[in-house]
């Protein structure tokens, strides 16, 4: 109750999760909404069953933390299942079929994505796993079930499961001069699934080297408690402090300030220690079962010339290619965040 009723509780969500990882507060709050979901459908909606969960990948140069915060966030799901893509097959994915040494009958052993059923599945290395493993993740992705037809058993399973997906580029380090499916080399039917795409590019900034240097060194010392929120609170005025962005935050104007900034000044102002692990586990699991956000009619407009707008700039951009699956990623990325 006293999370809920707290000023900057988004804020405060975000800085809990992986808080040895210093920065990254987008990504974070990425994978906030993966592990809420959207808005639950049941049969009494009188709608097709459209899947709630939220698909993320995240790509990026290395030692940039994507390995940490999917140890971390499979730790905080109520369900979290944790898989390597360099010792995955496609049966320890989905599911296997095993005969019994002692009757002779088949049986079903559940691979990742089943046991990750209303839960979330992080998968590492996602850029080592074959062509057969990608494809094996289609049919879970969308339609939140995996079909077996092995040694007479034909059956559905269930795979409500949100992906979590981390990928280094091609080459090693990410090349601006290439697009993205250029840098992942992953086929578009598999990109077009995931809800959000976040790219991670370690460029030298004095300022937050500085920053995640001190951060470093409190770890190993045993004094970093408060995370990043406490070390952007103590630290001097950065470089984005004194530009016009920031000063139109303090004025209430936020259509400019870009979400980084925004959630760590949001940081900044909750000034609390990281809500433990064990609590927010909690915490998440309530919002995710009780909580039903519902989209109004002023929501749905505004999300709609949003979606608009992003298939006239998608036309002519070297990017993803937006599609319809994007517009029904536009509707389960706001309720995620009413959520909490």
């Amino acid at each position: 109750r006293d999370i809920a009723t707290s000023l900057n509780v988004f804020e405060l969500l975000v800085g809990s999760i992986c808080p040895s990882i210093f920065g990254h507060e987008v990504v974070k709050a990425g994978l906030l909404l993966a592990l809420v979901g959207g808005r639950t459908r049941t049969p009494s909606d009188r709608t097709i069953g459209k899947r709630s969960d939220i698909h993320v990948l995240v790509v990026g140069d290395p030692g940039m933390g994507k390995s940490q915060m999917l140890t971390a966030v499979a730790a905080l799901a109520p369900r979290g299942v944790y898989v390597c893509g360099n010792t995955t097959s496609s049966s320890g994915l989905t599911v296997t079929v095993v005969k019994d040494s002692i009757t002779g009958d088949f049986a079903l052993e559940a691979g990742a994505l089943v046991m990750g059923d209303q839960g979330c599945c992080c998968i590492d290395e996602f850029d080592k796993m074959s062509s057969g493993e990608h494809q094996a993740l289609l049919e879970a992705m969308e339609q939140q079930s995996i079909s077996v037809a092995k040694a007479g058993i034909v059956c559905s399973l269930s795979a409500r499961t949100a992906v979590l997906a981390a990928a280094n580029p091609v080459g090693g380090h990410y090349n601006n001069g290439k697009t993205v499916a250029e840098n992942l080399k992953l086929p578009p039917n598999l990109l077009s699934r995931f809800d959000l795409l976040f790219v991670l590019l370690d460029r030298p900034d004095s300022q937050m080297d500085r920053l995640l240097g001190q951060h470093v060194m409190a770890l190993h010392g045993g004094t970093a408690t408060r995370g990043t929120a406490g070390l952007l609170a103590d630290a001097a005025p950065s470089a984005w402090a004194d530009s016009e962005a920031y000063k139109a935050w303090k004025s209430a104007d936020r259509g400019d300030v870009p979400i980084s900034v925004r959630l760590r000044e949001g940081a900044k102002a909750a000034d609390g220690d990281p809500v433990p692990a064990h609590i927010l586990r909690k915490y998440l699991s309530y919002a995710r079962q009780y909580i039903q956000p519902v989209l109004s009619r002023e929501a749905a407009e505004v999300l709609r010339d949003f979606y608009l707008q992003l298939r006239r700039d998608g036309a002519s951009a070297e990017s993803v290619p937006i599609t319809s699956r994007q517009l029904e990623s536009l509707v389960r990325l706001p309720g995620g965040r009413a959520r909490p």
